[in-house]
């Protein structure tokens, strides 16, 4: 919403400087974005009238006048602007005048000519201007007032950002109104009389669609002059809002949506074909708008139309064959109310808006329509003539106003401030609402124009602004912290990041919402989670695992040349259940790419593979050792893929990339990754203190011929169960394959480690526990490799 501060300033004139009225408005929650000049700074330029023009001698594009500058005496100025003439008058910088960019003016000779000064254009002086050569003011501009009183240029141009719950500031009229509250000046009322009708001329009017349109006034206005040239204070407030002049009738309802906060729109009357209908459109039929785009119009799009077409989108734009020309003579105003969820999305969904959308969706006071259409008569009869018909108004479904109580004590609790009822009741005052007092508080009743005063926290919120955010004392919080107990049996998260960072990765944050073929991808959810209202179309569902973002981040590494890519995240996921609800548990989950080590000279270079994940994952469960068989997984690999299991249950999952998504995905070898509970990882074991063992440890090794079926897991488990105490390690160092075992076979070389802690162990203890070992390991079908 951009504003001219003098405009505001004849509503309300508080005594502040532009700089503090800028900080009240902020402060406020109007944020004012831009604060800029109507005109650049420049001096010595006045109002001059052309009295005398010739040719001058020795150019045939020069004119030689003379002007009347308000000095006493007739000025010499030689001219080249080819709408300089006798009787207009101009801008004229007198010698001694600055203008823009520093142009500083003096007496010169322009082709053997004396030129007293310069006349202006309004591109010299940075004033916005279409015309070409001078610029031309009204006949009856002061002779020798300085240029910069009579455009009003010493003038500022607000720009606030409007939040779209404050419709109601979306105009000049809002935020005087505004401003009065806030300072307490007084705000000058705009008188908008009832104009008297002159002719009997009416259209009827109906609303079909009364859930939509709560109110709708119209009104005839006959033998109009459309082409009479809008006010020059009119063109100036219009241009200073960033609206551009158009014409006069057009203008007029312009210049009322910025001075009242109402869209209006004119007709011509002699397209209008018998009375008006407020009714939602009808499949087939069609409209060309004011913008000339034709649209479809479909169910869903409120319309106003006659007897036998629409004439405009409700709300948003009017049709451009019922448009008002300068031949225009009769025009139809109409004035309405449009529920702001009936127009609200309709803009976005036709691809063209409105500064009236813009209003109406968000909220326009109800009680308004009346007002704005008697202010929009007398301004055309001021301006275009004309006489008046009758108003014609039908009222629907207009909104309730909700009364809302707010407690003096939660005020307290919430500002921080005690307030006195006398205060809390002052700024109700001051901002136009009406309520009662009650024993412990108030009861409200917000204005028309408030549509978001709903429930208590909203009152609070209008006390603390006109109270002054500022005002309000920034204490700070005081309170007694106590050191919250770390069980031992719990990683903190920022050891897991430690952890894995210190392994090379660096962390990622990503959406969790994700493109819903992520989700069969990485994760063979066919039915995710999805978002009602998503922000994009490639972020509609919910996450149920964090593999997809991984290889999201390290195709955007690859596209930059990045060719080693280590990267992990640690995050929710979300998981729907059969019965409908949703669980939303932790992940930890690694990507590594590239070679296992940065390029050096020290090593050559060797590609990450399964393993490298298997080291990560087993270092994040550590000191818990787990378990890994064989998995399935959509993401993974389906030879290179096993489960993590711990305690009997499956944690995780860590293998290469399905080469269907490193081919999909464009990448020219699999990553490795690896996604585990994050309830798990930062699970741990008690710290358990024991001394070291002072006595020799004893080493056995043993080669064990086993099926190829047959995992070392399931072998190292049954070994362990019939190991002695003094078993410390039980490790594999080689497998083999090839001459000496039989195919579909493999050596197995195992090391076994035993140290007791009181003795050194004899050979007696020592075969005895390799052989109860060697024994369960051939209960598994090993045999003893010769």
């Amino acid at each position: 919403m951009q504003f001219s501060e003098q405009w505001l300033r004849s509503r309300v004139n508080p005594s502040l400087t532009t700089d503090e009225l800028s900080y009240l408005l902020t402060m406020a929650g109007l944020e004012v974005e831009e604060v800029q000049q109507a005109a650049p700074a420049f001096s010595g330029v006045v109002i001059a009238e052309v009295k005398e023009c010739e040719k001058h001698e020795n150019a045939d594009r020069l004119r030689v006048t003379k002007v009347d500058a308000g000095t006493g005496e007739l000025i010499q100025i030689v001219c080249g602007a080819p709408n300089v003439a006798v009787g207009v008058k101009i801008p004229c910088a007198l010698p001694g005048a600055v203008l823009p960019g520093d142009f500083k003016i003096k007496p010169t000779k322009m082709r053997g000519v004396e030129s007293g000064g310069m006349l202006c254009s309004g591109k010299e002086l940075g004033v916005p201007d279409e015309a070409d050569g001078l610029l031309l003011l009204p006949a009856d501009a002061p002779v020798g007032q300085s240029i910069r009183d009579y455009l009003g240029l010493d003038d500022a141009l607000f720009t606030l950002k409007i939040t779209p719950n404050r419709a109601d500031c979306l105009s000049l009229r809002g935020i005087a109104r505004e401003v009065a509250a806030l300072t307490g000046a007084p705000l000058a009322p705009l008188a908008i009389d009832a104009v008297a009708p002159q002719c009997d001329d009416k259209r009827a009017i109906r609303i079909d669609a009364a859930n939509a349109c709560g109110r709708y006034i119209g009104r005839v206005i006959k033998g109009v002059n459309a082409a009479a040239a809008t006010p020059e204070w009119m063109q100036r407030r219009l241009e200073r809002s960033g609206l551009r002049p158009i014409s006069a009738i057009v203008d007029i309802t312009n210049y009322v949506l910025l001075e009242q906060g109402q869209p209006m729109h004119a007709f011509d009357l002699a397209k209008l074909d018998g009375g008006i209908n407020v009714r939602f459109a009808r499949d087939g039929e069609k409209l060309v708008c004011l913008n000339e785009k034709e649209v479809a119009l479909t169910p869903e799009l409120l319309v106003i139309a006659d007897d036998s077409k629409p004439l405009a989108i409700a709300g948003i734009m009017g049709g451009l064959e019922s448009g008002v020309t300068t031949a225009t003579s009769d025009i139809f105003f109409e004035s309405a109310f449009f529920n702001p969820d009936t127009i609200a999305g309709k803009a976005r969904e036709l691809g063209f808006g409105s500064d009236s959308s813009y209003r109406y969706e968000r909220g326009v006071d109800f009680m308004l329509q009346q007002e704005a259409i008697e202010r929009a008569t007398v301004l055309t009869l001021e301006i275009c003539g004309g006489e008046a018909g009758p108003l014609v108004e039908t009222v629907a479904e207009l909104p309730a106003r909700n009364r809302v109580q707010v407690r003096t004590a939660r005020v307290a609790k919430v500002l921080g401030v005690t307030l006195a009822a006398e205060q809390i009741a002052a700024i109700f005052t001051r901002l136009g609402f009406a309520f009662d007092a009650v024993e412990d508080g108030f009861v409200v009743e917000a204005p028309s124009f408030r549509y978001d005063i709903a429930i208590e926290e909203d009152l609070i919120e209008e006390i603390a602004r006109v109270y002054g955010y500022d005002a309000i004392p920034s204490d700070a919080p005081r309170a007694r912290l106590a050191m919250l107990p770390q069980p031992e049996t719990l990683r903190p998260r920022s050891e897991v990041r430690r952890l894995l960072v210190g392994r090379d990765f660096q962390e990622i944050v990503s959406y969790a919402f994700v493109e819903e073929k992520w989700e069969r991808d990485f994760a063979g959810n066919s039915d995710p989670v999805r978002l009602q209202n998503p922000i994009a179309s490639q972020m509609s569902v919910m996450r149920s695992s964090l593999i997809g973002g991984l290889v999201d981040v390290l195709v955007g590494n690859l596209n930059r040349k990045h060719n080693r890519v280590r990267v992990f995240e640690i995050a929710r996921v979300f998981l729907k259940q059969a019965d409908g609800s949703v669980q939303q548990p932790e992940r930890v989950a690694g990507l590594a790419y590239g070679s296992r080590v940065d390029e050096q000279w020290a090593s050559k270079a060797e590609r990450v593979d399964f393993y490298d994940a298997k080291a990560d994952v087993e270092a994040l469960l550590h000191p818990r050792v787990a378990e890994y068989r064989k998995g399935e997984h959509p993401a993974f690999h389906p030879g290179r893929c096993a489960e993590v299991v711990l305690d009997g249950a499956v944690v995780g999952h860590v293998g290469e990339l399905h080469p269907r998504w490193v081919q999909a995905y464009g990448l020219n070898t699999a990553p490795v990754l690896f996604e585990l509970a994050a309830e798990v990882v930062e699970q741990s074991r008690r710290v358990a203190v024991q001394p070291v063992s002072k006595f020799q440890p004893v080493r056995r090794d043993l080669a064990l011929v086993v099926a190829e079926e047959v995992t070392l897991a399931s072998l190292q488990q049954a070994m362990l169960a019939a190991a002695p105490e003094a078993v410390r390690e039980l490790a594999l160092f080689d497998v083999y394959r090839g001459k000496g075992v039989e195919e579909g076979k493999k050596s197995l070389a195992l090391r076994i480690i035993l140290q007791a802690q009181d003795r050194t162990l004899v050979d007696e203890e020592v075969e005895q526990g390799v052989a109860a070992m060697l024994a369960a390991a051939q209960a598994c079908g090993a045999e003893l490799r010769a």
